[in-house]
């Protein structure tokens, strides 16, 4: 039996590899923060399996990471951890940059030191290409990032190339464009616009405040985004891969398909601007192309946008009712 280490467990991408790999019949050990909040919502469904095993640990103590790695022995590392939102990084910096950047290279280490054999995954992320303008964007596209978050995933991501290259390291990066799902957090755009219009319709809410309206980004679905993660540790030699839908769309786009689903009408009749929601610096537009991983990996993506707004909407209309 092979024996999974994940980070960022309790997180969207976590659980749902989570998921999968207990589906392949893995041991799956998932490492997450001890706080004084429960925060293992999305794995509750997962505690009864004596398969998985949810270990408290942190990316900032190289010591914990060492000895996870020695008790727990892995045969597949996959770094999900992080301060993952763009707008909360330019007010967190430090603590961004700390998580991502240095809680990268600490696992790296302890890998390199416990169990050099074990293969890793790395979750970079579309917003490392910021504001290139020259789409779609593949693992060649040059790498502009605009925020301190993807300051650090740039970081995160040549140390990775750098371990495999001068250690030999199984160590691959997922350079995946916006993903989303009824686990995402609910400060994300998506999720806070499914949360809203759901609230709206129950008459919990009258209207929903946002930022840039404008925005273009490729977004596809999770549940699809974590079988290309499991893929590339499949393979015979590592390498890097940008995983995406090839499509784009507003955010005005995801509004209408969610109002739309949801009966409501015009979105224009709810949403209100705020500035506080604006990013002191912009990405426009990102668009992936994904052709390597459908050529080396199989992989293509299976819920389009529209599905995925439905989804997310029917998610929260249900959660929201108590179902």
């Amino acid at each position: 039996m092979k024996t999974a280490f994940i980070t960022g467990i309790t997180g969207q991408d976590g659980s749902y590899l989570a998921e999968l790999l207990l589906l392949k019949g893995y041991k799956v050990v998932g490492m997450k923060r001890r706080t004084s909040l429960i925060t293992t919502d999305r794995v509750n469904h997962l505690m009864n399996n004596d398969k998985f095993h949810l270990v408290y640990g942190n990316l900032n103590d190289s010591g914990c990471l060492h000895r996870l790695l020695i008790d727990h022995s892995p045969d597949e590392i996959y770094n999900l951890g992080a301060q993952s939102h763009v707008r909360v990084s330019f007010e967190t910096p430090e603590e961004t940059t700390e998580f991502v950047v240095m809680g990268t290279l600490r696992l790296l280490e302890a890998v390199r030191n416990v169990c050099p054999k074990a293969r890793f995954y790395q979750a970079s992320s579309s917003e490392m290409f910021g504001t290139n303008p020259n789409m779609p964007l593949s693992e060649e596209s040059i790498l502009m990032p605009a925020s301190p978050y993807a300051c650090a995933k740039v970081y995160g991501h040549h140390i990775v190339q750098n371990y495999r290259d001068s250690y030999g390291m199984f160590a691959c990066s997922g350079i995946l464009f916006n993903h989303e799902s009824p686990r995402r957090g609910e400060t994300f755009v998506t999720r806070k616009i499914t949360m809203a219009a759901a609230k709206i319709k129950l008459g919990l809410q009258k209207e929903l405040r946002l930022g840039n309206l404008d925005a273009k980004r490729d977004w596809g679905f999770a549940g699809d985004y974590v079988e290309a993660m499991w893929l590339m540790l499949q393979q015979e030699s590592p390498d890097d891969y940008v995983i995406a839908t090839g499509t784009t769309h507003t955010v005005r786009d995801f509004l209408k398909y969610v109002f739309d689903h949801a009966g409501l009408g015009d979105y224009n009749n709810y949403v209100k601007i705020d500035p506080r929601y604006l990013r002191p610096s912009e990405v426009p537009c990102l668009l992936g192309n994904a052709e390597k991983a459908k050529a080396k990996l199989n992989w293509e993506p299976k819920v389009n946008m529209e599905e995925l707004a439905a989804l997310m909407y029917e998610a929260d209309l249900k959660l929201i009712r108590g179902g």
